[in-house]
């Protein structure tokens, strides 16, 4: 999003122009703003004639009405604000689709924040989405999370907060959460069937949840197969592409190598993998299996493809909007904290099968 950190999704597509008000449509017709705001609202203190006066002006001059700002006067601002580490990937792109397909047919708006995984701009983003009175509070929080304070503010401002996938835990939200433990389970599970047993794990930041419940996944998996925890081949922090390469590299030059590597954080550390396997001239999957996580687009057609887990996250952002408004038509003090679980999806591809499938 370059310098800008927030966008507005309306069913409005507004130019880059100065946005007609109803004080410059009464400056033209030389009335009152009041004149002008009461037939806009078909109001009976107007006549028909300079009602139609009025309509036809507005449509002349491109006029549109705030439907923010009419929407607090009535103490309604129908809009929820979504805080995302990035825009840019898949997984929270996809999330906000899901999202705003509800949200769209319930007559709300969305107000989309990227913290770019920096602490400091997720604080300015609530910050913002509390100003501009929303409704809810949807988010995942960054990489970079220190404390929860700004998050707790939401909810002292009387702000339903609902987080998602990266959540603060020690907080009674709503939270709507993938199992990222069952998933790694069956990530690492499959590595094992396929006559890997040297499996390395490229590890994202421990501060956050699904990180953690991916770590615990992983050695569950192992414990359950009978293999032995070797811990130079578990890489902290290696959450990015080139992050992931460098780990690999480190990786590959042990004198006892890996066999397999889960890119426990997404398919972007698959694919600095790939790339370091490729460099080196290894055969994958029969040199090196790989295995990422979220499914993105990409994985489908490298060579060979990624097998990865898809998190479901249309379905995830649905699950959000439709949390929101059950809970909207609820009692605030009688609902209390509920969390949703979604089941996220191995997908088998070239990467990973020694044995064909």
């Amino acid at each position: 999003m370059h310098n800008n950190y927030f966008h507005i999704f309306t069913a409005t597509n507004m130019k880059n122009q100065k946005r007609t008000t109803i004080y410059d449509i009464a400056r033209k017709l030389n009335l009152n703003a009041s004149s002008v705001s009461r037939a806009l609202s078909n109001t009976s203190k107007v006549s028909e004639a300079t009602r139609k006066l009025i309509l036809d002006t507005a449509r002349e001059m491109n006029y549109q009405p705030n439907s923010l700002a009419s929407n607090l006067r009535r103490g309604s601002n129908r809009t929820i604000g979504v805080i995302v580490p990035r825009i840019n990937q898949n997984f929270f792109a996809d999330i906000i689709a899901g999202l705003e397909e509800i949200t769209y047919e319930n007559g709300y708006n969305l107000v989309i924040c990227q913290s770019n995984e920096s602490y400091k701009r997720e604080v300015e983003c609530v910050n913002t989405l509390i100003n501009q009175q929303v409704n809810c509070i949807v988010m995942s929080v960054a990489a970079e999370f220190e404390d929860d304070e700004h998050i707790r503010n939401i909810q002292k401002n009387g702000i339903r907060l609902i987080q998602f996938d990266r959540v603060a835990d020690e907080l009674d939200t709503l939270k709507v959460l993938n199992d990222n433990r069952q998933a790694s389970v069956e990530a690492v599970s499959h590595l094992v069937e396929q006559g890997y047993r040297r499996i390395a794990l490229l590890e994202g930041p421990q501060n956050l949840n699904i990180f953690r419940q991916r770590k615990e996944g992983y050695l569950q998996a192992l414990a359950e197969h009978g293999i032995e925890v070797r811990p130079e081949l578990m890489k902290v922090n290696a959450w990015t592409q080139e992050l992931s390469a460098e780990a690999t590299r480190e990786l590959l030059a042990l004198s006892d190598p890996p066999d397999a590597i889960f890119a426990s954080t997404s398919d972007f550390s698959a694919l600095g993998v790939l790339q370091v396997a490729t460099e080196l001239g290894l055969t994958v999957p029969d040199q090196l299996g790989i295995c990422g996580y979220s499914n993105e687009a990409f994985t489908e057609i490298t060579n060979p493809s990624i097998t990865t887990i898809d998190q479901h996250s249309v379905e995830m952002g649905n699950a959000i909007a439709r949390l929101y408004f059950r809970e909207a038509k609820l009692d605030a003090t009688a609902s209390g904290p509920k969390t949703i679980t979604i089941k996220p999806q191995l997908i088998i591809r070239e990467s990973s099968s020694r044995h064909k499938f």
